[in-house]
């Protein structure tokens, strides 16, 4: 099998309620909704995710716990994302053969199985919407502050690589922001020059020129603060299938962030409603 589908997901604390989301954040919420159907049309059997919240210092750590199960408080906004209950299944066999993997490859890769590890809201806040009934298994990943860009996209392409060996049907979620150079009032939208980035990043994505994508990411990562360095976009363009067809579907801002759900897919789902066009991507 294959990764049938990769999604670019936000994750801003303020959209984790949807009744108290402000109006121009309820685009993201939408969107994630109609990738929900289209995750339950593909029926996966496992989420692999990768959070900007799970900062990781010189280890690629992969979650091997059998069952994520636990209470959520988030650490950096606790006022919105408290004694949040989670439960959702694991996949050890396959999250310790990442591992495996990534070690044989000569990539710093550990495994965590413990089942008082917490998952973060950068893990929580999207599969709220992705995957609302916890009925499919999920394995986590962080983002490596050590890690480069390009040892960040090798590991993707070696994740990508054992689920295709291991005939799994996966859906990978990139859970981050583009330019977070963030400022105090969620109304506020990026500088004039970070949204130009953001535009050139995304426009690229649109005409599935990834490579150019990745070429322009440690720029872009420098001078529009990406959020976790652009780690998650380096995994990310690793392991888009060839072929898949991108859906851009919302954007919204936070804080001066700016924020997308995009989509990877071999097929448009009949689920999918495209977006208005874009002020940033034409």
């Amino acid at each position: 099998m294959s990764i049938e589908l990769s999604v670019l997901a936000p994750h801003v604390a303020s959209i984790f309620d949807e009744e108290q989301a402000p109006e121009y954040q309820q685009k993201l919420i939408a969107s994630m909704k109609q990738v929900s159907r289209q995750v339950c049309e593909l029926n996966p059997d496992v989420i692999v995710l990768v959070s900007c919240h799970w900062e990781s210092a010189f280890s690629h750590f992969v979650d091997c716990t059998p069952v994520h199960k636990g209470i959520l408080t988030g650490f950096e906004e606790p006022d919105l994302i408290h004694d949040v209950p989670y439960n959702y299944p694991g996949d050890q066999d396959l999250a310790y053969k990442l591992v495996r993997a990534g070690q044989v490859a000569g990539i710093p890769v550990q495994g965590v199985n413990d089942p008082y590890f917490v998952w973060d809201s950068g893990t929580l806040v999207p599969l709220r919407y992705l995957v609302p009934n916890g009925d499919i298994s999920v394995i986590n990943l962080s983002v490596t502050l050590a890690a480069d860009l390009e040892e960040t996209y090798k590991w993707g392409q070696i994740i990508a690589s054992v689920i295709r060996e291991n005939g799994k049907k996966a859906v990978f979620i990139s859970s981050g922001s583009l330019s977070h150079n963030i400022v105090r009032g969620r109304q506020n939208m990026p500088t004039l020059s970070e949204q130009a980035m953001n535009s050139q990043f995304l426009q690229l994505l649109m005409k599935k020129e990834y490579e150019v994508a990745f070429d322009m990411l440690p720029q872009y990562a420098s001078l529009a603060k990406v959020e976790s360095g652009g780690r998650h976009l380096a995994m990310l363009l690793a392991v888009i299938e060839p072929g898949s067809e991108p859906v851009y579907l919302a954007e919204g801002k936070s804080s001066a962030s700016w924020n997308a759900v995009v989509t990877f897919s071999k097929t448009i789902s009949s689920h999918v409603t495209l977006a208005a066009e874009s002020e940033y991507v034409k």
